[in-house]
C-alpha cells in the first residue's frame, strides 16, 4: 500500500512557495548531516515558479548540486532541454548543475552515458522531486516499449534512454530518465500537480498500485517510504 500525504494549496502560487520552502529545509538538513547535497528536479511549466521561488533562497549553493530527473535528447541550448531551464535558475546563484546528457543521437547510448555520469555522484539523492503528466508519466517514464526497461532496473542502474509510444506533440524526442529503483532511492519524494484531473488521476493511480495502467502508478506501488504529494487547484 503506498503511504502518500497530501499537501493542498489554494493556489499554484501558495504551492510555489510552499515547495520551495520544504525543499530548502531538505537541503539544509543535508547540509548539516554531509556537508554536500544532491536533488534531482523536473522540467516543466509547474515546477518552474518553484524552481525560481528557490532559487531565490539565501542556502551555501556552492555546496548543492542538481540534476534533471530526466532529459530530452535535443542541443542544451534548445528550448526543450530540462537542464537549460534548471542552470540558468540555479547556475547564477553557485549551485552545481549537472547535465545527465551529452551529444548522443542513439536513446539507449544515451541511456548508458547518462548512468555513467550519475555513478561518479554521491548515492542516494537528498530528494527526486516529480512532476506527473496528463498522460499519467513521470520524469520519463512513459507507456512505449521502455518503460519495463525503466521500471525493471536492476538497483544499480540509475538511468536509462526511453522512447515513448506514442510520442508527446510539445517534444516528439526520445529521452533520459531516472529509473524507478533510483527515484525511490532518494531520502525524499514529493511530488507536485495542479489541476483536479490530475489530482483525480493520481489517486486512482496509488488506489490501483502495481495493476496500474499509468508509469505513475507503477512507479510509486514499490515506494518503502511515505510520498509527499503537493497540489493546487
Amino acid at each position: 500500500m503506498i503511504e502518500a500525504e497530501w499537501w493542498d494549496y489554494d493556489d499554484a502560487a501558495e504551492l510555489a512557495e510552499a515547495v520551495a520552502g520544504d525543499i530548502g529545509f531538505i537541503i539544509e538538513s543535508a547540509l548539516d548531516a554531509r556537508g554536500s547535497s544532491l536533488i534531482a528536479v523536473p522540467g516543466g511549466g509547474t515546477a518552474k515558479p518553484i524552481l525560481q521561488a528557490l532559487a531565490a533562497k539565501k542556502l551555501p549553493w556552492k555546496q548543492v548540486t542538481i540534476i534533471p530527473t530526466d532529459e530530452r535528447l535535443v542541443p542544451m541550448d534548445d528550448e526543450r532541454s530540462n537542464v537549460r531551464a534548471i542552470a540558468q535558475t540555479f547556475l547564477p546563484v553557485g549551485a552545481r548543475v549537472i547535465p545527465i546528457t551529452g551529444d548522443i543521437p542513439d536513446y539507449r547510448l544515451a541511456g548508458n552515458s547518462a548512468d555513467a555520469r550519475l555513478q561518479d555522484l554521491p548515492w542516494p539523492p537528498d530528494l527526486v522531486w516529480l512532476g506527473v503528466g496528463e498522460d499519467g508519466h513521470t520524469a520519463s517514464i512513459f507507456a512505449g516499449p521502455d518503460l519495463q526497461d525503466a521500471l525493471d532496473a536492476p538497483k544499480a542502474r540509475r538511468a536509462v534512454g526511453v522512447m515513448p509510444d506514442p510520442l508527446p506533440e510539445d517534444a516528439p524526442v526520445a529521452r533520459v530518465t531516472l529509473t524507478r529503483a533510483a527515484i525511490l532511492s532518494a531520502r525524499t519524494v514529493l511530488i507536485t500537480l495542479v489541476g483536479n484531473d490530475k489530482r483525480e488521476m493520481l489517486e486512482g493511480a496509488i488506489e490501483d498500485g502495481q495493476s496500474s495502467k499509468l508509469p505513475i502508478g507503477r512507479v510509486l506501488a514499490e515506494a518503502e517510504q511515505p510520498i509527499d504529494i503537493h497540489w493546487a487547484p
